[in-house]
């Protein structure tokens, strides 16, 4: 045992300047506290480092309500994850509460918190990508809450339960199978860099390419923003930059879409004048023309593995069971097609 005093909830109540039944409802989530004072209460529960007594949590039993915040539903990967958390959430016989944030970089994160815990939630899942600074803030309060919280696109830390996938083995996958057909200068058009998960990407293709002795030189490189038209034009720069490019790692398939369509206006052949590789897998990719090589990214099985997890965790608050924070990774797949193919010799195009 260390010396330091448990902070008592008479203490919460006398700083705050509310009743101990005040804070009990706060730190319950029980829905009848005005938002000021709900506010001003977790202020102090915060500051003080207040843990209320998960005996007491253990006692008002199960709401079965799963709060969700989510973001980018307009993208394969975000749209896929919240469809497998609702899909076993339904499985598990838990409700969701779903909030989407529209700007994912300054929305106010402790509005969002108190509306959920005012829904008397069970627990969070944080279905928001790790863009810039926005996780901060949550991080830094998800130990105080009064109910768990998964995260599903977050760097691990030492008090964040994370689960996601693993995007340096699938950009490493993508870039080592170009190498493996023998292309060797391998351009990149990247998601938003400010993302964390177009960051791993980029890392995981300069990385690859070290590691085979090729060149990662930033001129090899153009930022895209996910979208399919950020993609023609992200190839448009990229061959403006580098002509002699052979293949290119395009970090999610809707870009890879647009490069496709550059490569045509160019009067550019897929493969045999330059080779595409993507990244999701989505449904229409085997369709395209040429048929798109990618990263197959489980995405269903990610938001399905979320509610496990949280699912997990809440059964164990409410056995008063401490559960010693961790990550989950889900593993992507290669799925090679047309787009892709075996980079041919000189004798080779010769004898055709």
């Amino acid at each position: 045992m260390n010396g330091k005093k448990r902070v008592l909830i008479q203490q919460v109540a006398k700083e705050a300047g509310v009743s101990i039944q005040t804070v009990s409802r706060v730190t319950n989530n029980h829905p009848d506290v005005a938002s000021e004072t709900r506010k001003r209460v977790l202020e102090v529960v915060e500051r003080l480092g207040y843990q209320p007594s998960r005996i007491a949590r253990a006692m008002r039993g199960h709401s079965r309500t799963i709060g969700v915040i989510g973001y980018g539903l307009e993208y394969f990967g975000p749209s896929r994850t919240v469809s497998g958390i609702e899909l076993r959430a339904s499985e598990l016989g838990f409700t969701l509460i779903l909030y989407l944030v529209r700007q994912p970089e300054t929305f106010d994160a402790q509005k969002i918190l108190n509306d959920m815990l005012s829904r008397h939630v069970d627990g969070f899942i944080w279905a928001i990508p790790e863009i810039g600074d926005d996780m901060r803030l949550i991080k830094e309060k998800a130990p105080n809450l009064p109910v768990p919280i998964i995260f599903t696109d977050a760097e691990p830390g030492p008090t964040s339960h994370v689960v996601e996938n693993d995007n340096l083995l699938g950009g490493k996958m993508a870039v080592e199978h170009l190498v493996s057909q023998g292309y060797r200068t391998i351009g990149l058009i990247t998601g938003p860099l400010r993302w964390r998960s177009a960051r791993q990407r980029h890392k995981a293709w300069a990385e690859a390419l070290a590691s085979a002795g090729l060149s990662n030189d930033n001129s090899l490189v153009v930022e895209g923003d996910w979208n399919a038209a950020s993609g023609a034009l992200g190839l448009q720069r990229l061959l403006a930059q580098r002509p002699d490019i052979d293949a290119v790692f395009v970090c999610n398939d809707q870009m890879a879409l647009g490069a496709i369509q550059t490569t045509r206006q160019m009067g550019l052949r897929v493969p045999k004048d330059l080779a595409i590789i993507g990244y999701d897998d989505i449904p229409e990719s085997a369709f395209f023309c040429p048929p798109l090589s990618s990263i197959r990214q489980p995405m269903l099985e990610l938001g399905c593995v979320a509610v496990n997890e949280l699912v997990n965790l809440i059964e164990c608050w409410q056995a008063d069971q401490v559960v010693e924070p961790r990550a989950v990774t889900i593993q992507p797949e290669l799925v090679v097609r047309e787009s892709s193919a075996v980079k041919r010799t000189a004798q080779e195009e010769v004898e055709d």
